[in-house]
């Protein structure tokens, strides 16, 4: 019996052999820089829908000592995927998503999903040219996460409330469609610890060495990177910049396109507090409780009845349902202490710890803000890019709109951020030094209008299913 069992177990490790070598031969089995290979499963039959990433814990949360094996940006797994605009209409790229181990504030190992894309095709001569975008997710539960909203056949955005994730597809399209790689993070991580800073910003690095690990995506040594993201895509985009060079120096990032940016989390709860913007706000102070256990208890310890039933109430929330409930509340007054409670030691600490402007980019910047910001206030960015400038070798274009609001300069600014990243992206030096420019409105900038054609472009060939970025369609 032990011979014949000897038997089938070597019939059964040169099938293994035979299936490996296969698959590698074949481009299933991906590893790159001295990473360990990991298979990559193939795309869901029509009509399976993606399961729910709460329900996929194999994929979201694999086990600790798998993570802990790996180094930042090492590959745990990968498979193919289907993506849609608004989950139903196809967008005829290359995807996959990828899981890899990236690091939280405590310098723990923690799993990382994100979304990559790519034209279809042979890769373009010339350098190869990833953009990391970083959505503004905004929310408390990972199925709002950009890797299930783009997903072909998962829950509607417009059901679920994951608002932004699903419809940012509309702007990454012209990414793919100039012909680009992109990189689309999961940067809230495995707690949907939305507002934490410091932790989207490695999730987001470690995501671009995923990336670059990522055989089938194509990318070549001669990689240029530029990272995107407004508002909570801007928290990843501008904390992925400045710890680049102490975290991940070895990322040639030419530079980031940040709007709509929270540079100071206490700024936007001063702002939200009994404002129409309250409901969203709280969101990120849950966000931030679970990634900064101190501020969890403080919260815990001193939170009044009603505070609690509001935050066990959006505890799961995507960003539609986290802005519409409990606006105009007074959050400071949800806490049981005398006199203002994030001038508490341990709220004070904490919040300090998100502020933007601890170390210069290395790269340049284009950060634009709208002057009337209702929800992340102009001051603290008008101090950011101050602070950055106090260094001379800082580069920086500030451009402020003062004629847009917090949510049209999401879609009248990116035409200008993408011309400005396309020029960093082909090589072209930003200005030394730093400026600042005010601007009736972005969108009358005369330079950029041909970016806007090609996004309407690029979203009618969406529409009828016609193939992204081959040939590119230049911003």
């Amino acid at each position: 019996m032990r011979g014949w069992n000897g038997f089938w177990a070597q019939r059964c490790r040169r099938l293994l052999t035979v299936v490996t070598v296969a698959a590698v031969l074949s481009g299933t089995v991906i590893g790159a820089g001295g990473v360990s290979a990991v298979p990559v499963a193939p795309p869901l039959p029509f009509p399976v829908p993606p399961a729910i990433p709460e329900f996929d814990p194999d994929f979201y949360l694999p086990p600790p000592a798998v993570v802990a094996a790996k180094k930042p940006g090492d590959l745990i797994s990968a498979r193919r995927v289907h993506v849609a605009a608004l989950s139903v209409i196809p967008v005829n790229v290359d995807a996959w998503q990828i899981s890899y181990r990236s690091t939280n504030t405590r310098g723990e190992p923690i799993p990382a999903v994100a979304t990559l894309l790519k034209p279809k095709g042979p890769a373009k001569s010339g350098p190869s040219k990833l953009v990391s975008w970083q959505s503004a997710e905004d929310s408390t539960a990972m199925y709002c996460a950009p890797s299930y909203a783009l997903q072909q056949g998962s829950i509607p955005g417009q059901l679920t409330g994951s608002a932004d994730s699903s419809l940012e597809i509309l702007q990454i399209t012209s990414l793919v469609g100039a012909g680009w790689s992109v990189v689309i993070p999961d940067h809230q991580g495995p707690e949907s610890a939305f507002a934490a800073g410091p932790l989207a910003g490695r999730i987001t690095l470690d995501g671009i060495r995923g990336a670059r690990n990522f055989a089938p995506l194509g990318l070549k040594d001669d990689l240029r990177v530029g990272l995107m993201g407004y508002s909570g895509g801007a928290i990843a985009t501008g904390w992925a910049a400045e710890l680049h060079s102490g975290y991940a120096p070895e990322l040639p990032i030419v530079g980031a396109a940040e709007g709509g940016v929270p540079a100071n989390i206490r700024a936007l709860v001063d702002l939200a507090d009994r404002n129409a913007a309250s409901g969203l706000i709280m969101a990120g102070i849950i966000g931030v409780s679970r990634e900064y256990q101190e501020l969890e208890s403080f919260l815990a310890r001193h939170m009044n009845p009603l505070g609690r039933a509001l935050f066990a109430t959006k505890n799961p929330l995507c960003l539609t349902y986290q802005a519409a409930l409990a606006p105009f509340v007074d959050i400071k007054g949800l806490v049981n202490l005398p006199g203002d409670p994030l001038d508490y030691p341990t709220p004070r600490k904490v919040l300090g710890e998100l502020n933007m402007g601890k170390t210069t980019p290395r790269f340049p910047m284009f950060i634009y803000q709208s002057n009337p910001d209702w929800i992340a206030p102009v001051g603290p960015v008008n101090e950011l890019v101050r602070t950055y400038c106090a260094d001379d070798a800082a580069r920086v274009k500030y451009v402020r709109d003062h004629f847009s609001e917090h949510i049209t300069l999401a879609v009248e600014g990116f035409a200008p951020a993408i011309v400005w990243l396309r020029d960093r992206l082909d090589g072209k030096s930003a200005p030394a030094g730093c400026t600042t420019t005010d601007q009736g409105s972005m969108a009358l900038d005369p330079t950029t209008w041909r970016a806007f054609v090609n996004l309407v472009g690029n979203n009618l060939a969406l529409a009828i299913n016609q193939q992204l970025g081959n040939p590119p369609r230049v911003p």
